[in-house]
């Protein structure tokens, strides 16, 4: 499971916060001193545009490893005015407010991978990754992807779980909503990542029915997992209200779920199969985001990387009461090619 945090940033004093907590990350992570540095500078320069310039801002950081390299990305996403003109605010000498560096352009160069997606009076979203410096290869596998998962409001731990096991040429996904929040919600969806984990990409039917019983005398829990392969076949079970869906070709479809709480109350398991299309985007959640969501309305997004389309629909679409996890995956035109 990989290091992550989200750290709320609206005051000057939890500048200092999000910059230590992304340092301690990049420990974590293992990432070499001078990599540590960027991190550092790069958590500064985007908490400090979150306190000058946004409102409702959070930065999320977390390591990830893929390609055999450790990398720290971290995700400012925030609720306010947008950027008119980005491609000015990455100018050197555009500073965010007199930090070590000069401002985004400063994180785009420290950036092995840098984005933003910001919308005049709707928010902006800005992506850096900081990878080892051994970084040989880039996006070999056929698949990318990102997650997200905040607490609900009040709670220290989070009550949803989940989990990707990313090979080079197949992915399963899980994703897990302990019933209700707090510790005992965060207790069954552990049980259910256990079963996720100790599995070899289990078939999702499989996983659904091995969890149903590791969960008996917890709360229970809400949980679907997805298994693809390279070639675009795909298999997804669920139950109970953990929402799928694949969009490509311009349209969402969503993917079936059964009535049930694992650990309670399951009838039966029942699996789908899916053609998920080179460029398909799929993206899971919780029902901590309501499921009344489209990338049509926004220009674009569903060309992006996918931790910018988790968290514009995390930010967009949280309700604000629960617990709220995305998990957003796209598979590759150029990857599927090579596997071909």
């Amino acid at each position: 499971m990989p290091f992550s945090a989200s750290i709320a940033v609206s005051e000057m004093s939890q500048i200092g916060e999000a910059r230590r907590t992304a340092v301690r990350v990049a420990d974590q992570s293992g990432l070499p001193e001078t990599e540590r540095g960027q991190v550092a500078i790069v958590a500064t320069e985007l908490a400090t545009n979150l306190v000058r310039y946004a409102k409702d801002g959070r930065l999320f950081v977390q390591s990830v490893r893929r390609d055999g390299t450790s990398t720290v990305q971290l995700l400012a996403v925030d609720g306010g005015p947008g950027i008119a003109d980005v491609a000015k605010c990455l100018q050197d000498g555009f500073s965010s407010g007199g930090t070590r560096g000069t401002g985004l352009g400063a994180v785009k160069r420290l950036s092995d991978d840098f984005d933003v997606y910001s919308g005049v009076g709707s928010g902006t979203i800005i992506l850096s990754r900081v990878s080892d410096g051994r970084r040989t290869r880039r996006h070999s596998s056929t698949f990318t992807w990102a997650a997200l998962s905040t607490p609900a409001p009040g709670e220290t731990v989070c009550g949803d779980v989940w989990r990707i096991r990313d090979a080079e040429a197949e992915i399963a996904i899980m994703v897990a909503d302990g019933l209700g929040h707090g510790p005992l919600a965060a207790d069954a969806a552990e049980k259910a990542a256990a079963v996720f984990d100790a599995g070899d990409f289990d078939s999702p039917k499989t996983f659904c029915e091995r969890a149903h019983q590791a969960l008996s005398g917890s709360r229970g829990a809400a949980l679907a997992m997805a298994h693809a392969a390279s070639s675009g076949a795909m298999r997804y079970a669920g139950t109970g209200n953990i929402s799928g869906a694949l969009v490509q070709d311009g349209k969402s479809r969503g993917l079936t779920s059964q009535n049930g709480t694992a650990g309670v109350t399951v009838r039966r398991v029942q699996q789908f199969d899916y053609d998920w299309r080179a460029d398909g985007v799929l993206i899971m959640h919780s029902d901590g985001l309501t499921s009344r969501w489209s990338l049509d309305a926004y220009p674009g997004l569903a060309t992006r990387d996918p931790a910018m389309i988790a968290g514009v629909l995390h930010r967009d679409c949280t309700r604000g009461r629960d617990d709220a996890t995305i998990v957003v995956v796209k598979r590759h035109e150029a990857a599927v090619k090579r596997h071909g």
